[in-house]
């Protein structure tokens, strides 16, 4: 389980990105409520998660901030990154202490939070959670005054749940 829940404050979080940019909690905050993601490359149902994420992410291109955080070097996350399709930005914590994800308390991943615009934890999951992911899906098209995307392709065989 996550250590933050719903209605506590987001640790602010300042990290490099895999551009090359900076990336900063505040300032992502401005465009609205962002999901940030934490993941491990070596983690099948972070595999498993994180194309979802692309997919609302490409639906709402421009308008929703979807960002992960990897607890792996630069070359082996962008091996993942490609591997798996993920064109969102993606985010290094420092994998000798991992500064930003203990503040967010992770015991497993994939961890998601759900984070408003005031910067306030406004859903977290851990592992996958089908319901979660619609959720997520569902208050992002709302956050943007978007239709809601379809997450699940017909025939797709997606469980309700998977522990991380």
């Amino acid at each position: 389980m996550a250590a933050l829940k719903p209605g506590m404050a987001a640790p602010q979080a300042s990290l490099p990105a895999m551009d090359g940019s900076s990336f900063s909690l505040l300032k992502a905050l401005s465009g609205g409520p962002l999901v940030l993601a934490f993941f491990k490359i070596s983690c099948p149902v972070c595999q498993f998660t994180l194309p979802y994420l692309e997919r609302i992410y490409q639906a709402h291109r421009g308008k929703v901030n979807i960002v992960a955080v990897s607890q792996n070097t630069r070359n082996d996350t962008a091996f993942f990154t490609r591997e798996f399709g993920i064109t969102f930005p993606v985010l290094l914590d420092d994998t000798s202490s991992y500064p930003v994800s203990n503040a967010y308390g992770l015991t497993h991943v994939p961890t998601l939070f759900l984070i408003s615009p005031a910067g306030k934890i406004e859903l977290d999951t851990v592992g996958w959670s089908r319901a979660d992911m619609e959720q997520i899906n569902r208050r992002l098209a709302e956050s943007s005054a978007a239709k809601v995307a379809p997450l699940f392709r017909p025939g797709e065989d997606v469980p309700a749940f998977k522990s991380g």
